[in-house]
């Protein structure tokens, strides 16, 4: 049985990516600052570790005093576009202390495979007629934000202990990723969590608030899909980043028509000033689907999944309001 670690465990991705691995046949250690707070996922143990200190990450990754075969990396300090643009410093410190300290403790312990969850916010800001961009295109680098330029450094430090470690590193970059048990009121929610919120709390009819024009085109991929590719770029050969991400691109407005039909509502739109990101972001995902990974996942079918667990969520908060 082949032993993992998944730190960040307690965060959304983290908790779904313990799962896909136990249905695999691993034992699996949750690491995190936290625990999850929406479910329990089916761990073997859990460990909850700040793994901004260094030994903490060297405890991450033995049991019984010898390593794990597989670390996978997504503890990071990270949410919405709203806080990435208001927490530049405690992104940048907290992050990058986590991968610097991580990476190296499971090549030094001898962990054998090692995967750092990264992001499409490695590449620059783009306009919707662009042609598509390929891994190697985040090179010259001009990340739009300093997220980004973060996660561009962890990837050269995987990649660069890799190379001089023999640790055998795989990277993924994320596209904006979905679906129940994450994050979805408090600043740190992403836009689908966040519109599903805000759809669920006004009546049909009703209106909602959304930064911007509306026209800002997005990605979205539903997590049992991300992890699916996650799992499946680890086992592979391939050692360069590779995109994960469903091309099915919508605008921010009709993002919200999705939601709004799941919702079974009518839902008007006020455009208000607010951080809006990227106009849009094109990428290729030959890299990935030539490992056998396809996204299953439409949009309104991840959605459908997502919005009505939001919408219990809502309607928690308010009976106890």
């Amino acid at each position: 049985m082949k032993k993992a670690v998944v730190c960040g465990a307690g965060g959304f991705i983290g908790s779904h990516l313990v799962k896909k691995l136990k249905d695999e046949g691993y034992w699996v250690r949750g690491v995190d600052i936290k625990e999850q707070e929406f479910w329990t996922p089916p761990w073997d143990e859990f460990a909850l570790l700040d793994l901004r200190d260094p030994a903490n990450c060297e405890q991450a990754v033995l049991v019984e005093g010898q390593p794990v075969d597989e670390v996978y990396q997504l503890a990071a300090d990270m949410g919405g576009m709203g806080f990435i643009h208001s927490a530049e410093c405690e992104i940048m410190r907290n992050s990058a202390l986590c991968n610097i300290h991580m990476v190296h403790a499971s090549s030094a312990a001898g962990v054998k495979r090692y995967f750092f969850s990264s992001s499409a916010c490695v590449y620059r800001d783009m306009t919707k007629e662009e042609p598509d961009l390929t891994e190697e295109e985040a090179y010259p680098a001009q990340p739009h934000n300093e997220y980004g330029w973060e996660k561009l450094y962890a990837e050269r430090m995987a990649m660069t202990y890799a190379r001089n470690e023999g640790m055998m590193a795989r990277i993924a970059r994320f596209q904006n990723c979905y679906g129940p048990c994450g994050t979805w009121t408090g600043g740190r929610e992403k836009a689908p969590a966040a519109m599903c919120r805000k759809i669920a709390g006004i009546e049909d009819g009703g209106t909602i608030e959304v930064w911007g024009d509306g026209t800002a085109m997005r990605a979205y991929t539903y997590v049992d899909d991300l992890v699916d590719g996650i799992y499946r770029l680890m086992q592979s050969d391939c050692e360069a980043p590779v995109n994960i991400g469903r091309k099915e691109y919508v605008s921010v407005d009709e993002l919200v028509q999705v939601v709004a039909e799941a919702a079974g509502k009518t839902v008007n739109i006020k455009h208000i000033e607010g951080p809006v990101g990227v106009l849009a972001r094109n990428f290729t995902n030959e890299k990935i689907h030539a490992l056998g990974w396809e996204s299953k996942f439409s949009l309104k079918e991840g959605i459908a999944q997502t919005f009505p667990w939001v919408a219990e969520q809502v309607a928690k908060q308010q009976a106890d309001a």
